[in-house]
């Protein structure tokens, strides 16, 4: 055997070895919320739209025509009236539309204003409506076709 001096194995030391598991766990961990919102969205639920007034006045209106009967309820497909809560819903809008005077969009003002004005005049045409006929609904127009 030759007389060479033995060397000694070269150790690599991974200082970096923390926060590469770390980054890698983070990327697992994003990969899951990312694969979980898509599971919702897929499974049939809609992401939720962004918070601002535009959708607050939507879903109270959409509530509203939902109790004046001018769209179907969500559960029976039916049309059902409800003019107290009808009414409950109107007011709440007229009260947004109160409360933020001088600080909405030229389209937010647009929007609010002609949306308070078809639900008070559809309210109006339904407390004229027997009880016994309004269960099928009004149209309001704007909103489309409604089912009878």
């Amino acid at each position: 055997m030759p007389d060479t001096p033995q060397e000694k194995p070269k150790i690599i030391v991974d200082e970096d070895w923390k926060s590469q598991a770390q980054a890698e766990k983070e990327a697992l961990a994003a990969g899951k919320n990312a694969s979980a919102a898509d599971e919702d969205v897929a499974g049939g639920l809609p992401p939720m739209p962004p918070a601002s007034l535009m959708t607050l006045i939507s879903t109270l209106a959409s509530q509203a025509m939902m109790s004046l009967g001018a769209i179907p309820h969500p559960f029976s497909g039916k049309p059902e009236v409800d003019l107290e809560q009808a009414k409950h819903f109107i007011d709440t809008l007229a009260v947004l539309e109160e409360k933020t005077a001088g600080n909405r969009t030229p389209e937010e003002e647009a929007t609010l204003g002609q949306i308070v004005h078809e639900l008070r005049m559809a309210y109006v045409a339904m407390q004229s409506v027997p009880p016994s006929t309004s269960g099928g609904g009004i149209e309001i127009p704007g909103v489309g076709p409604t089912s009878n």
